[in-house]
Parts: structure tokens; sequence; C-alpha cells
């Protein structure tokens, strides 16, 4: 097992699973310190959720392992777009304000919605390049891939409307790193069964 190759493709979401434990549930004057400190923080972690994909396919080519890797770009960058707009955005515009309520500044609902649907097309683009790593690790894994397959899945799903909020976004995210990491390990096994069957 290359050691790098793991951490890569775990440590991400159980950082992520740990901030997301610190979200605030809300946005007001008494968290927009916070809420805007975390988001930043989350700016170079989020798009490490799909460097994951392209690490665990790292050995795979043709157009299947494109759409994969294409879809977990498209997450990195519309996700990405979420973090900034409904994130940093709103903060700034809350701490900046000096207001307490996100109702007395219209344009906080505006960045949240268009944000949303940034986020929902970067968390679909997550769950496609998720399903299709999962085919594909399968297909070379066999039985040994199935637990990580399932368990990538189905927080995958999860994280269509979880982000990384306490209690469900953690456990969504922890579920990340265990199917990443059940995935990575699966996958060295693969490799290593492919060599000795060459030679």
């Amino acid at each position: 097992m290359r050691w790098p190759v793991l951490l890569v493709v775990i440590v991400p979401p159980v950082v992520l699973a740990a901030l997301g434990a610190t979200h605030p549930d809300h946005l007001g004057g008494d968290t927009a310190d916070w809420w805007t400190t975390l988001h930043i923080l989350l700016v170079p972690l989020f798009p490490l959720l799909g460097i994951g994909h392209w690490l665990l396919l790292r050995d795979h080519r043709g157009p299947v392992a494109w759409v994969a890797r294409i879809a977990a770009f498209c997450y990195a960058t519309f996700y990405g777009a979420l973090d900034a707009l409904a994130g940093i955005a709103t903060g700034t515009i809350m701490r900046r304000s000096g207001v307490d309520d996100p109702a007395d500044r219209p344009e906080i609902t505006w960045l949240f919605s268009a944000g949303v649907d940034l986020g929902d097309i970067g968390a679909r683009a997550f769950l496609v390049a998720s399903v299709v790593t999962a085919v594909l690790l399968l297909r070379r894994g066999g039985p040994r891939a199935i637990p990580g397959c399932l368990v990538l899945v189905a927080a995958s799903v999860s994280f269509l409307d979880s982000h990384i909020y306490w209690p469900r976004g953690v456990i969504t995210m922890l579920g990340v790193a265990v199917g990443f990491g059940l995935l990575a390990v699966s996958e060295r096994a693969a490799a290593a069964s492919d060599s000795r069957a060459r030679t």
C-alpha cells in the first residue's frame, strides 16, 4: 500500500468532517465571523474530494474513466462556487454590515440561492464521479471492492443535501473517507494481483 495515496484520499474528508462539526447551523451576527473564516478554510479542502477520484483512477484508461474525472472536476468547480457565494460572501456581508439577521440584507438570500443552485450541480457531479469510479473499481477488483463501492456511493447520495453540517454532513464526510480508503486498499490489491498474473 502506498501510504501517500491512502492519506491523500482519506485525510481531506476527515478534515471536512471535523470542520463540519463546528459549522454554525445558521448565519447571524453572532456566527458571521466563524462562518466566514470556516468557509475560507474550506476553499482548498473541497476540491481535494475530487482529486480523490483522480487518484483512485490513476491506472484506468478509456472514456469511462474520463467521465468520472470530468465529473470530479465539475464537482470541484461548482461546489467551490457554493462555498464562495453562500459561505464567504454571505458571511462577509453579515460581518461588515453589522446586522444580526440575514433578512435585513436581501442580497444574502440572493447569494444563498445562487450558491445552493451551483452546489447542487457540484454534489450531483460528485455522485456521478462516485458511481462511475465504483463501477470501474468493481470491475477490476471484484468482490473485494464491494464494501468501498457501497460506502462511497451511499455517502455521495447523502452529500446531495447534507453539505458538511452536523450531524449528517459529518457522517457523510466520514463515509466518503471510509469509502475512498477501502477502495484505495482494494485497488492496490487488484494492481498487485494483475502484476502477479503477468509474471
